[in-house]
This record gives C-alpha cells, sequence and structure tokens, in this order.
C-alpha cells in the first residue's frame, strides 16, 4: 500500500496546539496508507474498524484507544453492516516530548511514547471509556491552548488508559478478548476462574501467559478491576459499604478491606470521604 504524509500546519495554525475531530470512517481502505508529523490519539467511539497498522491488520471495538505516533503508518476500513465512528486528538512532536521528558516516570516508553512496533493500544472498561469521551469532549469546543492539550493527554495517561491491562497489539487475541470481557461485573465478580473460563484455555496457560503480560495471576489481576470498580462506586453512589463489596463479588470482607487498601492506599470509608468531598465545604486555608 502507497503512503501519504499528513501535515500538522494543514489542520492547526501556528497558534494552536492541537485538532479535535469527530468523524464517522469509511467502509473501504483508502487508496494509500499515511503517517504524519504529528501524534494522535483515537478512540473507537461506536462501531467496530479494520486497522492497518504498520503493515498489521488489527480489528478495533468501541472502548479501544490508541496512541498513534509520527512514524505509524495506518489506514482504516470501517465494518460495513456496524459503520465505526472515532473520536481523534492530532497534537504536535514538542507536546509529546515535554511530556514524556517532564513525566518519565509514568509516560516514558509508554502511552505515545511507546517503542513496540505497534502502538499502545488500551481497551477500556465502561468507567474509564465513559471518562475519555466526557474529557475529549471537551476539547471540542476549548480554546486550542498548549494548557489543554497538555491537561487533556494527562488526564488520559493517568485516569483513563493508567490502569489498562498491559494488552497491546501484540498480545494474543484470545488473551485480549479475555481482558476486555474482564471488564465486565457479570465476569469479574467470578474472579480468577471467571477470567480462565473467558479465556478458554488451560488453566495452567492462562496464568504464564497473564503472568508474562501483566506480571499478575488471574486472580490478582481481576481482583485489581474490582477493586478499581469498588472505588468508582464509592466515588460515585451512595450505595453502603457491605453494598460495594457484595457488587463486586467478594465474599470475604476483611479481604475486601485488605485488598482496597493496598491498592487505594486507604480504607473504603476514608477513600469515599477524601473523593466525595465538597471542596466548598472546606474551611479556609491557612
Amino acid at each position: 500500500m502507497y503512503k501519504t504524509t499528513f501535515l500538522i500546519e494543514n489542520y492547526i495554525t501556528a497558534a494552536e496546539s492541537f485538532h479535535f475531530a469527530r468523524k464517522q470512517l469509511a467502509k473501504r481502505f483508502p487508496d494509500t496508507a499515511h503517517d504524519h508529523d504529528y501524534f494522535e490519539v483515537f478512540l473507537i467511539e461506536t462501531g467496530r474498524t479494520q486497522h492497518w497498522i504498520n503493515g498489521t491488520n488489527q480489528t478495533l471495538e468501541a472502548g479501544q484507544l490508541v496512541f498513534i505516533r509520527p512514524g505509524d503508518i495506518h489506514a482504516f476500513r470501517a465494518d460495513r453492516k456496524r459503520g465505526c465512528q472515532i473520536i481523534n486528538v492530532m497534537f504536535r512532536t514538542e507536546t509529546a516530548r515535554h511530556l514524556a521528558t517532564r513525566y518519565a516516570d509514568t509516560i516514558a516508553g509508554r502511552f505515545f511514547d511507546g517503542r513496540d512496533p505497534l502502538p499502545d493500544l488500551h481497551t477500556l472498561g465502561p468507567t474509564r471509556f465513559a471518562r475519555a469521551v466526557a474529557v475529549a469532549e471537551q476539547l471540542q469546543t476549548a480554546d486550542r491552548s498548549l494548557a489543554r492539550i497538555e491537561e487533556f493527554l494527562l488526564v488520559l495517561v493517568n485516569r483513563v488508559a493508567h490502569a489498562s491491562s498491559g494488552v497491546t497489539g501484540t498480545t494474543p487475541r484470545w488473551f485480549a478478548k479475555a481482558c476486555s470481557a474482564a471488564l465486565s461485573p457479570d465476569l469479574f465478580r467470578k474472579g480468577g476462574a471467571g477470567f480462565v473460563a473467558a479465556a478458554g484455555r488451560s488453566h495452567e496457560h492462562v496464568c504464564r501467559t497473564c503472568k508474562s503480560i501483566t506480571g499478575y495471576t488471574p486472580s490478582e489481576y481481576v481482583n485489581r478491576i474490582r477493586i478499581e470498580h469498588a472505588a468508582h462506586l464509592l466515588r460515585s453512589s451512595e450505595l453502603a459499604v457491605d453494598d460495594v463489596i457484595e457488587s463486586c463479588g467478594f465474599e470475604n470482607v476483611s479481604y475486601f478491606y485488605r485488598l482496597f487498601r493496598k491498592q487505594m492506599g486507604a480504607t473504603p470509608k476514608a477513600y469515599r470521604l477524601t473523593n466525595q468531598q465538597d471542596p466548598f465545604e472546606q474551611g479556609p486555608l491557612n
């Protein structure tokens, strides 16, 4: 496939720092693939697409977030029946390099600074997907300032994609699908056994693969998802802690408290008080 290079100057002025687009993808591949002289992030908002990227064909679904680098060569073809809508944000190389240097402990070698042959790919659960759409939409009518794009990218790496599964474009498809399925409460309530069942491979094979890709056993991996879901419920609902524990599928209350404190750095009650606190109800600063 021939290649075209897209230039940032065709999308933004010298005074602007990013470009936002929300668009329906065509249902056929273009005549040429493209690379760019800028970075971009795109989110599959609805539908499905074939993504030809650096010589590899990927199938991307709603809820998947991809960080594209200038040297990546790619093209899209939307699903003929379901179509595909994406949110796309383009930004200058200087912005990416500044953030990768300033926040190297979080970004270096990951996200838009990924070093693998394929760009960083993240499959988002419902909460993170909704957050990604919300923060992207804020850019649509925002001024195109450097502060706004840096704020957006830091939210993505810290609050949207940071707790990803470790799944990349080179991860075995069966394992990536199991990771995606594990984001559903119907599955993560079943713990590690539910993850193994969703993977459709032997217990030993799933355990070895999970450990090598994520650094966790299936049970540890699923428990991290359960605890994150519990934290979301504590922040966003009035459910009693016992109801949150039940909703996440934990039968042992003391085990839940131990896991929650280890992962979130506070007890459930303290976490709720901190994260639901209204800043306007606090006393004056001294």
